[in-house]
């Protein structure tokens, strides 16, 4: 039984680039609360957060950056080619990160929550979840993800899979083991047959119907897609893009691994589309498509105001809102449901700051709007 009564809890640990994020967001898909225990790691040494002074007491000024942050990557450096250090690191880090999950899990009203945590094992965390799963990858298929997908050196990629134990050791603690070494419909369906035998009493896979209104052009209503309806995703998308996006069942299919997508439709037909993630507490918002034959402001307000409900129900501290430059004109829609324009620099959060650099696509302009005011891993 897991450290918190009423909930089912799933650890979710791997090695470094074995799609241990990937399995959590099916696991999202399914129902289920994530956490990311990296993310929260990271929060836990930014700049006015708990860790932040101690680390920089134990290894010295040299590892802040220009603008006074802990410099991750000059840290990294350091501490994976030296065992000591890594075990200092990690005494001041995951007491914050755990304090930073029991919050996020008492807080949640989730029945199932999965913690995805590389050192799960290691830090204690295992102890306190029902079930522990781990995902494997060939060292090869590592190698080249790290390489390819995060632009690592080989030499600083195999110092990093070095670093951590053996693959083997985490799968001898293992409840499930799902090889993410084939395609993401492959993973999918380890993951979906896990949780059904795993995970008790799970609730059905309905189709959602979260908000219907009755206009004089019909019924509408907001449903958020399942990855069984990715082939029709694949073709409402090259719809409304008028072509000039063609993805194939198999490219939605992979977008599920990062990404849920709410659709408004009108007697049954989808006229409307959202593209969003959350991600460290961040809501992201994408991609957006609205039929012409639509008055925006009343779409994307019935969309946005489903998005940001169950960014709320995740815990989100903000969401953002990526508006393509084709929808430059249609600002003034989303200032009147209380978004502003900002930049990157002027959000002022780090963790916000680096989920901007990491989701907005090129040439598209920035809305943010504040969900809630209290964050986790505040000062002490």
């Amino acid at each position: 039984m897991s450290a918190w009564p009423g909930k089912f809890v799933i650890g979710l640990t791997g090695n470094i680039a074995t799609g241990k994020s990937v399995v959590r967001k099916m696991l999202e898909h399914l129902g289920a609360y994530g956490i990311d225990a990296d993310s929260l790691a990271n929060r836990a040494i930014a700049k006015g957060s708990p860790g932040y002074q101690p680390i920089v007491e134990t290894f010295g000024s040299w590892v802040l950056g220009a603008d006074g942050q802990i410099d991750r990557a000059r840290l990294g450096k350091m501490v994976f080619a030296d065992a000591e250090a890594l075990a200092r690191l990690e005494a001041i880090v995951h007491p914050h990160v755990r304090e930073a999950i029991d919050i996020l899990v008492r807080r949640s009203s989730h029945k199932v929550i999965v913690v995805e945590a590389i050192k799960l094992l290691e830090s204690g965390l295992a102890e306190l979840c029902d079930s522990i799963w781990v995902t494997y990858a060939p060292p090869q298929h590592q190698l080249a993800r790290l390489t390819q997908k995060r632009k690592m050196s080989e030499t600083q990629a195999l110092q990093r899979m070095k670093a951590q134990s053996p693959q083997e050791k985490k799968i001898a603690r293992a409840n499930v083991v799902i090889r993410n070494e084939g395609s993401y419909e492959n993973t999918w369906s380890q993951v979906m047959a896990a949780w059904y035998r795993q995970v008790p009493a799970p609730e059905e896979e309905e189709e959602e119907i979260v908000e219907t209104v009755e206009t004089v052009e019909g019924e509408v209503a907001i449903q958020r897609a399942r990855p069984r309806e990715a082939r029709e995703l694949a073709e409402i998308i090259f719809r409304f893009s008028q072509g000039k996006r063609r993805p194939t069942r198999e490219d939605i299919m992979a977008a599920f691994g990062e990404k849920a997508f709410l659709l408004l439709k009108i007697d049954g037909k989808a006229l409307g589309m959202v593209g969003w993630k959350v991600e460290n507490l961040v809501a992201r918002t994408d991609e957006i498509f609205i039929d012409s034959s639509l008055f925006f402001p009343d779409a994307i307000r019935l969309l946005m105001n489903e998005v940001e409900r169950v960014s709320r129900e995740l815990q989100c501290e903000i969401s953002l809102l990526f508006l393509p430059k084709d929808l430059d004109s249609q600002e003034s829609a989303l200032i009147s449901l209380g978004y502003q324009r900002r930049s990157i620099e002027s959000l002022g959060v780090r963790a916000w700051e680096e989920a901007a650099v990491e989701s907005m696509p090129s040439g598209s302009l920035m809305l943010f709007k504040q969900l809630r005011k209290d964050r986790v891993l505040r000062p002490v």
